[in-house]
């Protein structure tokens, strides 16, 4: 076990996330999330692997709603038959048997692209299908963000806090775009060291990268297309929220915020992601609005965006056609990616994933075994069929699941927001991940979205509940006729929540 620099952040993380509780420590975690090339501490041992400061706020999170009274039973709960933590259960059981299973079932049937380090050492290496480390070290991946998941789904299922999770977020954006332009302004004066402490995972640091002579934007990640990744999936937040509540300056300034950083970023990953999420995102606001009356902010909006895009597209023409610089920047950010080698090479990984997906019976080859580049084509090869199928349920459940009576309350606009998040994440991996894991944010933004919505039903429910009147035998015991888990569990944890 190797102690680095960025050790010193997780210890305090740690101990802050334990004085202030999983409900008021909420933001702590959301603000190492932009911390994404800092390592806690570093696994020599396991190949170079490196558990990251926000892993560790991951597990912390989870440990301390497990270890309250009644905590693993309201953890449980979260996994009720119907609810989202249901699917994430189902899918995580089937992660396990598939990535301790299918690499030795199939040994040998098979030629992938390794992603194990040992195979790195040398570059991305055909290798006939075994067990390796990586097989290890993406199931770990996926147990971190399922302890998101499930810590966030619970504790705000039961505080349901539109506005906690606003302040989490928001201060994640804010840190976010400070590193952002702290990675610039340090590489600008010729001191990039500055930012060592916080780069000090086991991944390549590709801090002096340039794009036609732009310093490429990478914040507290290691590269500029995981800066772009997260920088998306929040600008999908801020601009789901901005829309929602028209008068909030909060949202205005950090939609501008996310806004540059992802086109900052100089990610042609992070460039197409955007597009087709906006198209999508346009889409869904229509579809809705045959649905329902559209609302006058929401039709002007829709408009305005189509004008928007119209006169950008004619701009971003005639500047191509005129302008050498412009011309130089989008021939290399986009239209001769793919030609190149790069994506050549990635086109060839999710050729020979799909290859590996069908060498397996429609199986999979679990968890580690085989890198792509996309993370539909990922999830096929690395789950199967079967595996696929439960994490799109999942997905969708996340995506679709029910607030009771919908309002245009403060709580309403978040967990749309939050659904919008994990769409823009989700975009973005179908076209770049090339693993199935979708990252910590969009498994916390997930358990969020899922306990706000479960939490708004539930309090709704207890509003309309008539009173009871207790007669006979359940006064004397002084039974107010709610089952055992409702009368001691719930209050029980509830409490402990409201004390941290």
């Amino acid at each position: 076990m190797e102690i680095v620099a960025s050790s010193f952040l997780a210890l305090v993380v740690v101990v802050a996330l334990l004085i202030k509780g999983p409900y008021h420590g909420l933001w702590l975690f959301f603000v190492v999330t932009p911390f994404g090339a800092a390592a806690a501490i570093n696994l020599p041992a396991a190949g170079g692997a490196s558990i990251l400061v926000v892993d560790l706020a991951a597990l912390t999170l989870f440990a301390i709603v497990a270890a309250y009274t009644g905590g693993l039973s309201m953890i449980a709960g979260s996994m009720r038959y119907g609810q989202p933590g249901f699917w994430l259960l189902l899918l995580t059981l089937f992660a396990i048997v598939a990535t301790l299973l299918f690499p030795t079932i199939f040994r040998g049937e098979t030629e992938v692209f390794s992603i194990s380090r040992k195979a790195n050492e040398s570059g991305i290496v055909s290798i006939p299908l075994r067990p390796s480390s990586g097989n290890i070290t993406q199931l770990f991946r996926l147990f971190l963000g399922v302890a998101a998941f499930y810590a966030t789904v619970t504790v705000f299922r039961l505080r349901p806090d539109a506005q906690k999770v606003l302040a989490a977020i928001a201060i994640a954006t804010g840190v976010n775009a400070f590193l952002g332009w702290l990675d610039v302004a340090t590489y600008a004066v010729g001191m990039p060291e500055l930012l060592e402490p916080i780069r000090s995972a086991n991944y390549a640091m590709l801090y002096d990268v340039r794009m036609v002579g732009l310093k490429r934007m990478i914040g507290g990640f290691p590269e500029a297309s995981s800066f772009g990744y997260y920088s998306l999936g929040l600008f999908g937040f801020w601009l789901q929220f901005w829309i929602a509540t028209p008068r909030s300056r909060l949202a205005a300034v950090m939609l501008a915020l996310t806004a540059v950083a992802v086109l900052r970023s100089t990610s042609s990953a992070a460039y197409v992601s955007l597009v087709v999420f906006l198209v999508m995102f346009g889409l869904i606001a229509v579809v809705s609005g045959l649905r329902a009356n559209v609302q006058r902010r929401g039709a002007t909006i829709t408009l305005f965006g189509i004008i928007v895009v119209w006169v950008v597209g004619i701009l971003l023409f005639a500047a191509y056609e005129f302008l050498v610089p412009v011309t130089d920047f989008l021939e290399r950010a986009l239209f001769n990616k793919m030609s190149g080698n790069s994506g050549v090479e990635r086109m060839s990984w999710n050729t020979q994933a799909f290859q590996n997906f069908l060498d397996t019976k429609a199986m999979g080859a679990g968890l580690g075994s085989v890198r792509a580049s996309s993370w539909f084509v990922a999830t096929l090869a690395s789950l199967g069929a079967i595996g696929t199928l439960l994490f799109v349920i999942f997905i969708l459940s996340i995506l679709t699941q029910g607030e009771g009576r919908r309002g245009t309350d403060m709580r309403s606009a978040v967990i749309q927001s939050l659904r919008a998040g994990c769409l823009a994440f989700l975009i973005s991996a179908m076209l770049t991940s090339a693993t199935p894991d979708l990252g910590l944010t969009f498994f916390a933004f997930a358990g969020l979205a899922a306990g706000l919505a479960r939490g708004a039903v539930i309090e709704r429910r207890s509003v309309n509940k008539p009173d009871l009147k207790l007669t006979g035998r359940n006064n004397k015991r002084g039974n107010s006729g709610l089952r055992p888990k409702q009368t001691q569990t719930q209050p029980v944890f509830a409490d402990n929540l409201a004390k941290s």
